[in-house]
């Protein structure tokens, strides 16, 4: 089993935020916070350290008491250049990121992406959900990372590649099922932040 101790939890806030208006999605207000400081407070139990990548306003994300990292890569090049800010910074032998638009991912998120990455000798753990259509979609921006990826991630993105399903393509990868599709809705538009503020039932 990998100790909660191993496990160096990321919240990535970097993006443009294009689809709600180029706001900062991180500082949004979520009943009362901004949503990637209810990610952090969700994920800091389930981890042994965490962290933030952002790249705008760090001083705001600074004030939630963790360290803060922008992206190794101009221009907001997506997730993978979060991945490797993380990765770059990680001192532990394993990084899990989270999106900051997403406050209510599982609770028992960290530990079962370990528990699957363990079981099968694998370098990455992604969550996956099941749709009420059966179908399973992958949920690539929650992911455990073996921080021993770090140089193919270099790699890959100064190849000038963005995609995260190709460059997990190329590693021991498996996908860990959770049922609780609504916990993975993030909030990527205002009227979905607007939804999120609603109580679920």
């Amino acid at each position: 089993m990998i100790p909660t101790d191993d496990i160096t939890g990321l919240v990535l806030a970097g993006g443009r935020g294009s689809r709600m208006g180029g706001v900062d999605k991180g500082l949004q207000n979520h009943l009362g916070l901004p949503l990637a400081l209810h990610a952090l407070m969700r994920l800091a139990p389930q981890v042994g350290h965490a962290m933030i990548n952002a790249n705008r306003n760090l001083g705001a994300y600074e004030s939630f008491g963790v360290p803060v990292w922008p992206d190794a890569l101009p221009d907001y090049p997506g997730p993978l250049a979060g991945f490797l800010a993380g990765l770059e910074h990680c001192e532990t032998p394993w990084l899990v990121t989270v999106p900051c638009d997403t406050p209510a991912f599982p609770l028992d998120l960290v530990e079962q992406l370990a528990a699957a990455a363990d079981a099968a000798g694998a370098e990455i753990a992604m969550a996956a959900t099941r749709g009420s259509d059966g179908a399973t979609q992958v949920q690539p921006v929650f992911c455990l990372l073996s921080t021993g990826l770090l140089e193919s991630l270099v790699r890959f993105t100064q190849s000038g590649q963005r995609k995260i399903d190709r460059w997990t393509a190329q590693h021991r990868c498996v996908e860990v099922p959770f049922d609780d599709e609504a916990a993975f809705f993030n909030a990527n538009t205002p009227d979905d932040l607007q939804q999120l503020q609603r109580p679920h039932g």
